[in-house]
């Protein structure tokens, strides 16, 4: 039996068959190459001193169901970057998570700081899109892609001027990151069988990155100790998601956070 990051992967090909038909992939990929080069600024911001703060909109998750009744996503970019936020992570997963490609575009056109497509990417249609909508960088999940393929889709990233966020959960897919050449590895804190969240980790499994690859720190923060642990840790980045997304004051909430990074 699969887990829901299967059956959520297995509907992102259904959708990305969908698409083909209204744009076809020959298409898509050259308007892609056809647009400005990227400049890799997802990782240049999650690559300077101390811990750099990707911050999520995120309206519903599979475990926790709806998180924001209202989701006024565009004010939510607007605050976490002025609240000093580094990056931006935008859901664009449209059933489990309730998100749009509109979000995505939408956000890269006003904020000024870089943003992350977050969704489960399971084709290269998917990355031509993420550049399309002005994305600085995608996700890239190990349990669910090849080391093969990741280190392909990583390659395609890489012609475009995009950064690719790879995703462990254990030493066996931080290894297969590592191998396929991935520059920025993050480690989900969130069991994606049983979503049960468990913070120490990231730092359980931090001597497996090497110091030469960003890492980020996924999911399960809610309080400064949490980021306090993960600094000491070693991480480079953490991503915040529902906490902010249940924070009356999202920039309140976000300086709560920083003090300790």
């Amino acid at each position: 039996m699969g887990t829901i990051v299967d059956t959520i992967a297995d509907h992102a090909r259904q959708r990305v068959a969908i698409a083909k038909e209204k744009l076809s992939a020959e298409k898509i990929k050259l308007a892609a190459y056809d647009t400005p080069k990227g400049d890799f600024g997802f990782e240049k911001a999650l690559g300077k001193p101390g811990i750099s703060f990707i911050c999520e909109c995120k309206k519903a998750s599979p475990s926790k169901g709806i998180i924001a009744k209202e989701y006024p996503y565009m004010k939510i970019a607007e605050e976490y970057e002025a609240a000093g936020a580094d990056a931006i992570s935008v859901l664009t997963e449209p059933k489990w998570f309730l998100g749009s490609n509109d979000h995505l575009k939408d956000v890269t056109g006003k904020v000024k700081i870089p943003v992350i497509r977050k969704d489960f990417t399971v084709d290269e249609y998917m990355i031509y899109e993420a550049k399309l909508l002005g994305a600085s960088a995608v996700l890239l999940i190990v349990s669910i892609l090849p080391e093969d393929v990741i280190r392909n889709y990583i390659n395609i990233c890489d012609d475009l001027g995009l950064s690719a966020l790879v995703e462990t959960h254990d030493a066996d897919e931080i290894h297969a990151a590592v191998s396929a050449k991935a520059r920025i590895i993050g480690v989900n804190n969130r069991n994606l069988r049983d979503f049960s969240v468990d913070t120490g980790l990231s730092a359980q499994l931090r001597s497996l990155i090497p110091e030469d690859i960003i890492f980020v720190s996924e999911s399960g923060v809610r309080s400064p100790e949490d980021i306090r642990n993960i600094r000491n840790s070693g991480a480079d980045a953490v991503l915040v998601g529902e906490t902010l997304m249940r924070a009356a004051d999202k920039t309140q909430k976000l300086a709560e956070l920083r003090k300790e990074a």
